[in-house]
């Protein structure tokens, strides 16, 4: 038997969580197999088998562990079984029971992934016309049984949480994962140590969106990747934070740190909380370079394969509550950061436009940024310098308004 401890992450970090096992117990696994995802409070990473044989784990999943702690054994000894794995170890907890056959959802009722119900059940849904939304499983395996549907049908407007009762009181207790700790720890610091405030205004999206009808598909044919409105808004802020250097800052005690470079951290929400991996000197990137790596960046977050480096180092940040619906908030700068741009909801507004009233697609943005470094002048005319480069890509290209390059003013 050889033992798999857990690895040395970092010289900060003491203490991971068991996200899950990949390979099960009694299972027999190849030497570098990957055996089970950890994570720390800045990442999660992999841990593989260092010797062929198989697997007895010595932690479950949820636990948390000391650098060091015993996470498995391996039993190199064990012969490889011919054509498939050796067989799982008996499962600790009581065997769920066998559901009965699933019943397809009858075709007159609306398409509803993954809807489970016994024959009579889904009878009832069809001859009622019930959304099988509204109906709280109570059988195996999430089944839809009759007297769900029944009691569905007798509250109307009445839905239970999933997995609930109708007025249940029921409170579950979840232990707070290291991430989860580490993201709460560092927006209480942001707010307790920063002179934080926030301004705003709002960018016309007509030409972007032009930009993108017009060209999207060819760039996607050369470039393999979608264009999106990520890539104007890091090239925007990229060559903004060239000309108001303080909003590209950082404090390092009585010291200010300013970066001849923009490192800018995209947020992204997955699953486990929120991460910020970094996309690096993005005013060196092409539009296609900074579209292909958010993408990259974007998977690994949700795939949890983002490393400290990947999350470490970003100068400037750019968090798009716009996805969510989101029409105007306050983003919490990303320490030690001094300053960060929350992008919105693109929404059509009635606009004043050399005296006429036109439909324009409108979006808030709002910046967040530490007093102590930057000045009401500095940010406002960051904002300001966004504003204009989003309103007016061809400026991207050389930064400058190309009639008043022509003119040399």
């Amino acid at each position: 038997m050889i033992e798999i401890k857990v690895p040395t992450i970092g010289e900060s970090i003491s203490e991971v969580t068991l996200l899950k096992w990949v390979k099960k117990d009694g299972e027999y696994v190849d030497r570098d197999d990957v055996i089970a995802e950890l994570e720390s409070e800045k990442a999660t990473f992999e841990v593989n088998a260092e010797k062929a044989g198989v697997l007895r784990t010595a932690a479950a999943e949820g636990d948390s562990l000391k650098i060091g702690d015993l996470l498995a054994r391996i039993d190199e000894n064990a012969e490889k079984p011919a054509g498939k794995a050796a067989e799982p170890a008996p499962a600790k907890q009581e065997a769920v029971p066998s559901a009965a056959p699933v019943t397809a959802v009858p075709n007159d009722l609306p398409a509803e992934a993954g809807i489970k119900a016994t024959p009579v059940a889904s009878a009832i849904i069809a001859d009622k016309k019930v959304d099988p939304k509204s109906v709280t499983p109570s059988g195996p395996m999430g089944k839809i049984l009759k007297d769900d549907v029944l009691a569905a049908l007798s509250a109307p407007g009445k839905k239970a949480f999933a997995g609930t009762e109708l007025y249940s009181r029921n409170v579950r207790v979840e232990k707070m994962s290291n991430l989860r700790k580490t993201i709460s720890r560092r927006l209480v610091e942001a707010k307790n140590t920063t002179a934080m405030l926030t301004t705003f205004n709002e960018a016309d999206m007509t030409a972007i969106m032009d930009i993108r009808g017009k060209y999207k598909d060819k760039f996607k044919e050369i470039h393999g990747v979608g264009l999106g409105f990520m890539s104007f808004f890091a090239k925007a802020c990229a060559l903004a934070l060239g000309e108001w250097p303080s909003v590209n800052a950082s404090i390092d005690g009585d010291q200010l740190l300013y970066h001849d470079y923009a490192d800018i951290s995209i947020a992204v929400s997955t699953p486990r909380g929120l991460t910020v991996p970094v996309i690096r000197n993005v005013e060196s990137m092409s539009m296609a370079d900074v579209e292909r790596k958010v993408v990259e960046l974007a998977g690994r977050a949700r795939d949890s394969k983002l490393t400290t480096e990947e999350l470490t180092g970003g100068t400037f940040t750019i968090t798009n509550g716009g996805v969510f619906g989101s029409l105007m908030s306050t983003p919490i700068i990303n320490i030690p950061q001094s300053a960060i741009l929350g992008m919105h909801k693109i929404q059509d507004r009635a606009m004043v436009i050399n005296g006429q009233v036109q439909i324009r697609p409108m979006m808030y943005i709002a910046l967040s940024y530490d007093h102590r470094v930057i000045d009401g002048r500095e940010s406002v005319g960051f904002l300001v310098r966004v504003k204009e480069l989003l309103e007016n890509p061809e400026q991207l290209l050389i930064g400058k308004d190309p009639v008043k390059t022509l003119l040399e003013l």
